[in-house]
């Protein structure tokens, strides 16, 4: 019997840690071979000097279990190492099918406290990393239909955050890079779909390193697969790199513990008409005022709240 992603490749960035550890070993539980990438930095922070070993050793783990398995240590948020890593995928085992892209940082600060230097890291490393291996990815799919006079198989699997749904406080940068995140992902969804391409992005909740402050508090049970665990992500990102997904294009949805929530895209909640010829002041506050008088303390939550997700 086949496997699911069998004769397919994938690229998997920050796949040394966390999530992209399961992601990577899950996509090669399905027949994909994988090229793991981790810059391999200590720190949550992107601190630290760069290693080889954590990207090294889940190529290894990997390898071991019988699949095929490379490593790639390079910085996905620099454009020139981005290149390069979707071309070793493609020279490696003949093409890129899946991209997954999961790296990140994070620098926490109130917005009135973040300085400059704060803000463009977080950024680069999620928005501009996740750009960089989509534009090489997307080159290839396009190229690769060109030549075969149709559509082509990819996958583009991208990570945001509940911090762009809820919002969070401490965290403006990280959930700007999030929801900047969508927007690439629904973006590209629509540029590349004629090629045969889809591309999603989902929002984990999961106990890793760059979480582990959040979920403190939630000790993990004694029996049992812990609800946090990055177990619980992988089995969704494995689906949307198959074949079976080839109708789930520019969707977000939530994963955790053993829950897929698909979240809908905003919806206009109400609708004030002027009655001349453009508003004003008066008529705007006659109107806006109330309305925004009467809704319960909170409400701009409530699309999150229903996920039961968490307010950061």
């Amino acid at each position: 019997m086949s496997l699911p992603l069998e004769g397919l490749s994938a690229v998997v960035t920050g796949a040394g840690r966390g999530l992209g550890r399961g992601e990577a070993l899950e996509l090669a539980r399905l027949g994909a071979a994988v090229v793991v990438n981790d810059f391999g930095q200590p720190g949550r922070d992107g601190s630290g000097d760069a290693s080889a070993a954590p990207a090294e050793e889940v190529a290894a783990e990997i390898r071991a279990a019988g699949g095929k398995a490379l490593s790639h240590t390079g910085d996905v948020a620099d454009f020139r190492q981005a290149g390069e890593l979707v071309r070793l995928a493609i020279a490696e085992f003949g093409k890129l099918d899946v991209l997954v892209n999961n790296a990140g940082i994070l620098r926490d600060r109130m917005v009135f406290s973040m300085t400059e230097e704060e803000w463009d890291s977080v950024i680069r490393v999620h928005l501009k990393g996740h750009f960089n291996t989509t534009h090489f990815a997307a080159a290839h799919w396009r190229e690769r239909s060109k030549a075969a006079g149709g559509p082509v198989y990819g996958r583009i699997v991208n990570t945001s955050s509940e911090a762009f749904l809820a919002g969070s406080a401490g965290q403006p940068n990280y959930a700007a890079a999030k929801g900047g995140i969508v927007g690439l992902t629904t973006s590209t969804a629509l540029a590349l779909a004629k090629y045969g391409v889809t591309a999603n992005a989902i929002c984990p909740r999961a106990r890793t390193r760059m979480t582990e402050d959040v979920f403190a508090g939630l000790e993990q049970p004694e029996d049992g697969l812990d609800p946090l665990a990055p177990e619980h992500v992988a089995p969704l990102v494995g689906y949307l790199a198959s074949p079976a997904a080839a109708r789930v294009n520019g969707q977000l949805l939530v994963v955790h513990g053993g829950m897929v929530a698909i979240v809908e895209r905003p919806r206009v909640a109400a609708k004030f008409d002027s009655k001349q010829e453009t508003f004003t002041y008066d008529e705007l506050d006659t109107l806006l005022t109330p309305y925004y008088g009467e809704r319960p303390s909170g409400e701009t939550f409530a699309a999150a709240e229903v996920l039961g997700l968490k307010r950061a």
